[in-house]
């Protein structure tokens, strides 16, 4: 395994990175940490990035494709990167924040009545029936982007869990779905899927699909060609194969096969990317709004909101697992208190020998992940492909990736 990079695709993701280097680890330290760290951890495939606002310091590909495949990975593969969508539909919405189609505090039912009428569960009677009651707060497009709405997985909530396994959950490719709120809008974080109804919003506030408002307004400009929800034969040989860890801990390799494309578009994690795409969403976010090719895509003040903290008081980014064969338990800053903004888990202290404090990360359920550090002008990502989510071996690497981009 070794850092890959055809020529066309080195020119132009590694111009200039020699200067920055001396800021940060050296590449061919990061590449070293990573190399050794996917053997350790054996992790099919991997593709890592590290950038500023406008170069790349560090680009690696690790593994294989699929483990039918003969040739090593290259950097242009291909991912699901699931919840990672959520910080793309949360710019989407601010854009039309920007553009007054939207309001962050106007009741969401104003734009889609079915919010109108929602209920909180209230614990189950007797015989295990649900009980409900109707909210007493209005669900915001604050709510809904900063995890408050009340909306939970059931994956990291008891509630959900319980109210899934005795009434039955929604069926597979159901977006937005119009589930019980899991407590009043605005009085606690819990990652839920608010943001498949911000990508309703946006759908109904701009008049577009929520592929045709990306690709015109966010995917486009930016120049992200190979992210979309839709995955296209021409890219589909690209692909990574997706693997679940079993009870005996070996990883079983699911066959790949062409997507068919979605009936609904999912805010909340619909996407497919390649690393080099989601690194130019990143520099647009380092850069206050501006993209690297120099288009504005959001306004500076916009970018504020969106990397200040937006949940007050509420603790975010730990969650507690029901569905082990989905995701571990997670905890992203053990021993802190993080916060959310409009997009992003925000943590308020430095990571040990990583990240700064007010740096932005979320993730995807087969283990992508990423973080933005507008202190130190920096953004990271590194991609695999499997279950559960926060792999303790996912994890390991995560760490002495991290560790090695900021160990200079």
């Amino acid at each position: 395994m070794t850092m890959l990079c055809r020529r066309d695709f080195n020119a132009t993701l590694l111009a200039g990175a020699t200067s920055a280097r001396s800021l940060f680890g050296p590449s061919s330290s990061i590449d070293d940490t990573l190399k050794a760290g996917v053997q350790r951890h054996k992790i099919p495939s991997a593709v890592a990035m590290v950038a500023t606002a406008d170069r790349t310091i560090y680009v690696g590909a690790f593994g294989k494709r699929d483990s039918a495949s003969t040739t090593p990975l290259t950097p242009d593969a291909i991912f699901s990167i699931a919840s990672m969508t959520k910080a793309v539909t949360s710019a989407a919405a601010m854009q039309l924040v920007e553009r007054g189609k939207l309001t962050l505090d106007e009741p969401a039912a104003k734009h889609l009545p079915e919010l109108g009428k929602l209920q909180v569960l209230n614990g189950f009677d007797a015989a295990g029936k649900p009980i409900l009651k109707p909210t007493t707060r209005n669900v915001t497009l604050r709510n809904l982007m900063t995890h408050t709405s009340g909306f939970c997985y059931a994956i990291w909530d008891k509630q959900m869990f319980e109210y899934q396994s005795k009434v039955g959950g929604p069926g597979p490719g159901v977006v937005a779905p119009l589930t019980p709120l899991m407590f009043e809008p605005g009085t606690r974080w819990q990652y839920g899927t608010g943001l498949d109804w911000t990508g309703r919003l946006v759908e109904v506030a701009s008049g577009m699909s929520l592929e045709d408002y990306f690709q015109k307004n966010l995917l486009g400009p930016l120049a992200m060609k190979d992210t979309s929800f839709i995955m296209t034969p021409e890219k589909f040989d690209r692909k990574v194969a997706s693997y679940a860890r079993q009870a005996d801990g070996t990883l079983k390799e699911n066959p790949r096969a062409m997507p068919a494309p979605p009936k609904e578009y999912n805010g909340g994690g619909g996407l497919s990317s390649t690393a080099a795409d989601f690194v130019r969403f990143m520099q647009m976010i380092l850069n206050r709004g501006v993209g690297p090719d120099g288009q504005r895509i959001l306004e500076a003040k916009t970018l504020e909101l969106m990397s200040t903290n937006q949940t007050g008081d509420l603790q975010a980014g730990k969650m507690r697992s029901f569905q082990p064969n989905f995701s571990s338990d997670v905890d992203f800053h053990p021993g802190e208190s993080d916060r959310y903004t409009f997009g992003f888990l925000l943590n308020q202290k430095a990571y040990p020998g990583g990240r700064s404090a007010g740096s932005l990360a979320w993730a995807g359920l087969a283990n992508t992940f990423y973080w933005i550090d507008p202190k130190r002008n920096l953004c990271a990502i590194l991609m695999m492909q499997f279950l559960p989510f926060v792999d303790q071996e996912a994890i390991g690497l995560l760490g002495e990736f991290e560790r090695s981009v900021y160990a200079g």
